[in-house]
């Protein structure tokens, strides 16, 4: 029996450090939202805390059932009312560390999930 690794089509983050990641073959610097088949560079938010609706909106219009917060290398909660807004919207809202993210990222993305990363990465 053969085994051949499936290429995906679809973008993974291969690697990451602080500051910069890379999805695919490309490096991205600073804060980065991704799904599936976009990627959205220039996110502006300077911190964690920061974090709204409206600062998730360019992953909210990607119409996904879950949102994956990486807040930087600290677990840092934003605002309390940011998860029952999303809620209400039937997004599920998941806060961790960056690297936390990118790695549930790449499993949800291999089960076929509809799944947004918003990725807080200083350097």
């Amino acid at each position: 029996m053969e085994i051949a690794r499936e290429e995906p089509h679809a973008n993974v983050v291969r690697a990451w450090e602080r500051g910069r990641l890379r999805i695919g073959t490309t490096w991205y610097e600073g804060h980065v939202i991704v799904s599936a088949e976009r990627v959205i560079t220039g996110w502006e938010v300077s911190s964690p805390l920061e974090i709204g609706r409206s600062t998730l909106e360019p992953a909210v219009a990607i119409a996904p059932e879950i949102i994956l917060l990486g807040t930087g290398q600290d677990v840092v909660l934003p605002n309390v009312e940011l998860m029952a807004q999303l809620a209400a919207e039937s997004i599920g809202l998941e806060i961790m560390t960056t690297p936390a993210a990118c790695r549930t990222f790449n499993l949800l993305l291999n089960e076929r999930r509809r799944v947004v990363a918003a990725l807080f990465n200083p350097t």
